[in-house]
């Protein structure tokens, strides 16, 4: 295995540690972890300031709640509310639920994802702040619990499980975020398409007094044919210099 392979690898690990303890690592942890790669403690500088921005506490946590908005911790408050009948369970009844859900137990799997549904609340948490709502980031990573129990056959040991639904609920908001930010990204390019169009649109109509025409915008040389009549169409037909 090469060693970016290597070294991705790593970071996978020790983030499922991360999500198993809490989202805190210690550092002896993480120096472990990396010394397996050789990788020195003095090299571990970008790999502490990539935990830092997962949230991920290095000693001791971070209290993700800070990055919360008031509807943010309004909506998680309510939420918890709801969840707090859920019945909690001893080491040895986790693994006891973690194996029949194995065995495919379909009242196993149902029992494992409602045990594991404040998990994901918290692991939720870590990812506010993005561009995206944490009910969303809760209901993202709720799918991804009901996808992953039908996965759990192909598992070897049961202490496996808790670490593979983390991952694939966590995989599921990260997932979520990148998808809002390419949107986000899309959507500014159309609107910084429709304002080049409108600027140009106001400095003619300045010029001469009155609405210009697309054709006049055209004759200009700046803008294509095109762009001008897909910024008109973006905005609805309501650039206020052009005549519709």
């Amino acid at each position: 295995m090469n060693q970016e392979l290597e070294f991705a690898k790593k970071i996978e690990e020790i983030r499922e540690t991360a999500a198993l303890q809490g989202n805190v690592l210690t550092s002896k942890q993480v120096e472990e972890a990396f010394a397996q790669i050789g990788m020195k403690s003095e090299q571990l500088g970008p790999v502490y300031d990539y935990l830092k921005t997962k949230k991920i506490g290095i000693d001791e946590k971070i209290d993700p709640s800070e990055y919360l908005t008031e509807e943010e911790i309004d909506y998680v408050a309510m939420y918890t509310e709801s969840l707090s009948d859920l019945p909690k369970l001893n080491d040895g009844e986790k693994r006891a639920l973690y194996m029949a859900a194995m065995n495919g137990e379909a009242q196993a799997k149902k029992n494992l994802i409602e045990h594991m549904l404040i998990d994901v609340v918290d692991m939720a948490k870590l990812y506010t702040g993005q561009g995206v709502f944490i009910e969303d980031l809760i209901g993202e990573g709720n799918v991804a619990l009901t996808l992953g129990v039908e996965m759990l056959g192909a598992l070897e040991e049961p202490d496996e499980v808790p670490g593979m639904l983390a991952r694939m609920a966590m995989d599921a908001m990260e997932e979520l975020i990148s998808e809002e930010a390419s949107n986000k990204r899309a959507d500014d390019k159309l609107v910084d398409k429709v304002n080049k169009v409108a600027d140009a649109a106001r400095e003619l109509a300045c010029d001469l007094g009155r609405k210009v025409t697309v054709e006049e915008l055209v004759a200009e040389g700046k803008l294509s044919r095109k762009a001008i009549e897909d910024a008109i169409r973006i905005s609805g037909k309501k650039i206020e210099d052009i005549e519709n």
